[in-house]
């Protein structure tokens, strides 16, 4: 079994008009794997609806509670991308189980997103990374405590 965790970022948002206008909607993921005949046992419980620069500490914690409080070792975690990093290091020490955080640099509900990709390579790598906890990001697997986020370049780079 995995759990998957939504908390909402660019992945889940909605876009309404051309001057980029959006809220952050019901996550896309049950559709996502649905379309994609995933059929690996899983179960996707939608923790809030944030963009990943209002998350807060307490918010941070309830992921980590609901990560601790799940009987699955496999866990899969969407998330937004600006502060995916911060939130990786608070579950760094969560002793046992596979922890993988995905997102998208544009919204699954556009046509060209990366974000069908990122849930499947992250997919893919919760079933079989050892247990830790990892950034999954267009091919790459990262540790948040060696990677920061490039705005500009739209990626991940390990840090030197």
């Amino acid at each position: 079994m995995i759990d998957i965790f939504t908390t909402g970022g660019t992945i889940d948002k909605i876009y309404f008009d051309a001057l980029s206008e959006y809220h952050i909607g019901p996550t896309p993921l049950p559709d996502i794997l649905a379309e994609n005949n995933v059929y690996v046992q899983h179960r996707v419980t939608q923790l809030m609806r944030k963009d990943s620069l209002e998350l807060t500490d307490d918010d941070r914690l309830e992921i980590r509670a609901a990560i601790i409080a799940s009987d699955a070792d496999k866990i899969l975690v969407t998330h937004g991308t600006d502060t995916m990093v911060q939130t990786g290091r608070v579950l760094a020490d969560i002793p046992g189980k596979t922890i993988v955080i995905t997102g998208a640099m544009q919204p699954a509900t556009l046509r060209i997103s990366d974000a069908e990709f990122n849930v499947g390579f992250a997919l893919a790598a919760t079933q079989t990374l050892a247990p830790g906890v990892y950034i999954a990001m267009n091919g790459e697997i990262f540790d948040p405590a060696k990677v920061h986020k490039d705005r500009s370049a739209h990626r991940f780079i390990r840090d030197q």
